[in-house]
């Protein structure tokens, strides 16, 4: 019986990634896998034909068509204009979660956390990663960290679908939300409840930095750890390095309309064309991808292959160690190892098993916005003016609209005025802010234009404004 091939859409890559690819997909080959390959390219040969994305328009769709795809790391160009391509793949193509298996091989691969075995699920669409940045004066740039209810709901039902479905029993959030309370306080208010629906899997709260402390001392402490983008990026490399090396790091991006599989690490161009690099991660992740289509078996031959040849001791330069490796070799002559031990067992690892199935994916319930009363009580405008204050507060302080009035000053977030101290550094940017006089009274959109108006008259230049809002009473607004 021929077992029917599924489609997957392969791009070598940048740097080192053309040699791991024809590495991994040597031992794809061996192993009897079932794959029609179709071939992209993607990288820097694209974006020097000046198209800034790094992808050709016409690729999306054979991603659509076939939406599995095995990707190389790419390297995007220095300098402005130019997007990274796996954010722009991963938010297109909606591949909301990031997942990265962090696992100690010890006593095979030094570490100093033998039991370590966790798993960091990432949100792969929002925070800083929107690429949303302003120049707002030649001083002060501005970045924005956008976090939503349905994306973050997405991600933390996936991280606890995950846990449920691989026998994990507790899954940890990470969050800065004793300082911004309302982005990574929102993250960590879906969280609490969408684990109050999973009443068998132990939930938690970490602030991040206490989190990432505990996290690279005693890794044993988690099993799945659930956190948005920036986190989630920076820690899950943490947690590959102290597992043993961020080149054994595979992940795996999913999504309802499909999945891109990929090493964690980079493109690494000083290492190209050397036949030094470890192919392991982008190995793991194409075992993920393997599973993901429901070749389980022939996921765990390779897995147990890949486990046998590093108790060998046959490895490439970055795990090398002269007590404990017995042959350093290339990324060709790692792969033929591979091959060569399909078939086998590890002896001192534990052996891996995967269960029969495929597309470890599960639509995401998204829970309905609640209702609220929502209501407009001011403004935020920030305005660009020298330091000191006094050289543009008398005009400032002068602008009403309708019941506005200017209520406070601030200079990178510190309040300046009223009640300002000598001693703070202000820069050329500053945040006025108009409300009424009574507290939480609702102001009309002519009143904001009118303050706007005033100070465009004045000679003042308006940065930005920001509309200040009200949810069921509370203040939507820092």
């Amino acid at each position: 019986m021929v077992q029917h091939k599924t489609p997957i859409v392969v791009a070598k890559g940048d740097g080192i990634g053309p040699e791991i690819m024809k590495a991994t997909l040597t031992i794809l080959q061996e192993a009897g896998s079932h794959l029609e390959i179709h071939e992209i390219e993607i990288g820097e040969k694209i974006y020097s034909r000046s198209t800034s994305t790094g992808i050709d328009p016409k690729t999306w769709d054979l991603l659509r068509a076939y939406k599995v795809f095995l990707k190389a790391p790419i390297t995007t160009p220095q300098g402005g204009g130019f997007k990274s391509l796996n954010v722009t793949i991963r938010t297109t193509m909606g591949l909301y979660a990031n997942i990265r298996p962090c696992i100690s091989y010890f006593p095979v691969i030094d570490t100093k956390h033998p039991d370590m075995d966790l798993v960091v699920i990432r949100e792969n669409e929002e925070d800083l990663y929107t690429g949303i940045e302003y120049m707002a004066t030649f001083d002060v740039a501005e970045s924005i960290k956008l976090i939503s209810r349905p994306g973050s709901e997405k991600i933390i039902r996936y991280a606890f679908e995950y846990a449920k479905k691989h026998g994990r029993k507790k899954v940890t959030v990470f969050s800065k939300d004793n300082i911004l309370k309302l982005s990574d306080g929102l993250f960590h208010k879906v969280f609490d409840q969408v684990a109050a629906e999973y009443p068998d899997i132990i939930n938690e709260h970490w602030i991040v930095d206490i989190g990432a402390a505990k996290l690279a001392d005693t890794p044993e402490l988690f099993e799945v750890i659930v956190m948005p983008n920036l986190y989630g990026d920076i820690l899950s490399d943490v947690a590959a390095q102290i597992s043993g090396s961020v080149g054994l790091g595979g992940s795996a991006n999913i999504g309802e309309h499909g999945a891109m599989f990929e090493a964690i690490h980079g493109s690494a161009p000083r290492k190209a064309g050397q036949n030094v690099a470890n192919p392991s991660g982008l190995l793991l992740a194409s075992l993920m991808m393997l599973e993901y289509i429901g070749q389980s078996d022939v996921a765990e031959k390779i897995h147990n292959a890949w486990l046998t040849t590093l108790e060998q001791g046959i490895h490439t330069y970055d795990i090398y160690q002269e007590k404990k490796s017995k042959a350093k070799v290339g990324t060709y002559e790692f792969a033929k190892a591979v091959v060569k031990n399909l078939g086998k067992k590890p002896s001192i690892l534990q052996p891996v098993r995967y269960e029969p199935g495929g597309k470890a994916f599960i639509p995401p319930k998204i829970s309905p916005s609640p209702t609220c009363v929502k209501v407009l009580v001011g403004c935020d405008i920030y305005i660009f003016a020298k330091p000191p204050l006094t050289h543009f507060l008398a005009k400032i302080e002068r602008i009403t609209g309708g019941n506005l009035h200017l209520t406070m000053i601030t200079n990178r977030g510190v309040r300046v005025w009223p009640e300002g101290q000598p001693e703070t550094f202000c820069v050329d940017e500053w945040r006025c802010r108009f409300t009424a006089k009574e507290v939480n009274r609702a102001v009309g959109q002519d009143h904001i234009l009118q303050i706007q108006k005033m100070i465009a008259s004045m000679g003042i230049d308006v940065v930005k404004m920001i509309a200040l809002f009200t949810f069921d009473g509370s203040p939507g607004f820092s």
